[in-house]
């Protein structure tokens, strides 16, 4: 299985996510927050789909990267897990090298906050992205699911009824 952008995050944000994410179980669909980023990110530059290009790499999907300036933007709904959105926009840039696609960039965009973040990656960062990368690895091809981590961020998760239910 590829590593996605979306394990990056998930693997930051919660292993249990992440694992049951990559092992088929998908809760965004019913989800009205993530529902609410899709149409921040759809709908605040419209005029970004006529100048900038969607690229694909590695089972990476950038919506906005303009290759010009070699620049990769991440628009996120708010910074509530800014960790996360830095490290999966390190993660595109580093798929990007390994591609031999040189001096990129990243802007980390927050258009509700109106705040945005240029994003560099630095010798550690690649070093930690490997380590990221193999655990993500481990984790998804594991036969036990990770346990719930009842931290109040669950509360406003798309899998928090999956995860709290009695059953």
């Amino acid at each position: 299985m590829q590593i996605t952008g979306t394990h990056f995050n998930y693997y930051l944000v919660c292993h249990r996510k992440l694992w049951l994410f990559a092992n088929g179980i998908n809760m965004e669909h019913s989800s009205d927050l993530v529902y609410e980023g899709k149409m921040i990110h759809e709908t605040t530059y419209p005029q970004r789909a006529e100048r900038y290009r969607e690229v694909e790499l590695e089972g990476i999907k950038i919506d906005f990267y303009d290759q010009h300036s070699r620049v990769i933007h991440e628009i996120k709904k708010s910074r509530r897990e800014h960790e996360s959105h830095v490290w999966q926009l390190k993660y595109y840039i580093f798929v990007f090298e390994r591609a031999g696609i040189e001096d990129v960039f990243g802007i980390l965009e927050y258009p509700k906050e109106h705040k945005t973040e240029e994003i560099l990656l630095s010798r550690p960062d690649r070093e930690r992205l490997e380590e990221i990368e193999t655990d993500i690895d481990r984790l998804i091809h594991s036969d036990q699911c990770p346990d719930v981590i009842n931290a109040p961020k669950c509360n406003k998760c798309a899998y928090f009824d999956f995860c709290y239910s009695d059953e």
